[in-house]
């Protein structure tokens, strides 16, 4: 009974975390299914396209809303699940890629926050301007933070044997669209075009190593856990 009970201690965490992981990439795929066929305006749309929108399906914001604190929760405890599972054998080492990697998670979590209030006060308010202005920045700068998690936990994963090759080869070809895309956050916002496509295949592909790193930590074996404690 206890080496029953120690074996589910040893794997609960991460598979909670792995289980959190695949929650967060359907919570955040969710609301855009909502957003996108109602007509979402993209980073660079022109004043009157977001006035119409957000002022004839204020309904539809407020449906994707509900997905999101399950979303910023889950993110977090996958966050902690790969520390907690990562970080003793980086320890070992000297290193500590999974904790920047975490705090681009918490960093992203609180900055979609306040993009999800500014989406649901776009409803409410009829001067937009200055409110659209402050959400593209937000929305395009948070790809920051998105880099930062996929930097960290990828080098922290490849380094410590965690993740295959090409999941950690994802994860830095994703975070560098993010970074590059964040780093052109003026010319984005001034007008749509290209390098609004560059935003969206580096958050696509963020989606697809979310899934694949909650596939990882579900997975993980227990002697992995057992040569992280040695």
């Amino acid at each position: 009974m206890n080496n029953k009970t120690n074996v589910a201690a040893g794997w609960s965490f991460a598979r909670i975390g792995g289980v959190a992981g695949l929650v967060f990439a359907a919570t955040i795929v969710a609301p855009n299914l909502i957003l996108e066929p109602a007509g979402l305006p993209r980073v660079g749309a022109e004043l009157d396209e977001v006035t119409a929108f957000f002022t004839t399906k204020s309904d539809v914001v407020g449906w994707s809303l509900y997905f999101l604190p399950t979303a910023w929760l889950s993110l977090t405890i996958f966050g902690a699940a790969a520390v907690a599972a990562l970080w003793p054998r980086e320890r070992a080492t000297g290193s500590a890629w999974s904790l920047v990697g975490f705090a681009g998670m918490l960093l992203q979590n609180a900055t979609f926050v306040g993009i999800s209030g500014i989406r649901l006060a776009l409803t409410t308010t009829t001067d937009r301007s200055g409110l659209w202005t402050l959400h593209n920045a937000m929305f395009t700068v948070n790809g920051t933070f998105l880099a930062l998690a996929m930097l960290g936990l990828s080098l922290a994963g490849l380094r410590t044997g965690t993740i295959a090759r090409w999941h950690g080869t994802l994860g830095l070809i994703a975070a560098a669209g993010q970074f590059l895309s964040a780093t052109l956050v003026a010319p984005i916002i001034d007008h749509t075009g290209p390098l609004t496509l560059l935003s969206l295949a580096s958050w696509l592909l963020w989606v697809v190593w979310i899934v694949a790193y909650g596939v990882t930590l579900i997975r993980l074996r227990r002697n992995h856990l057992d040569d992280q404690r040695d």
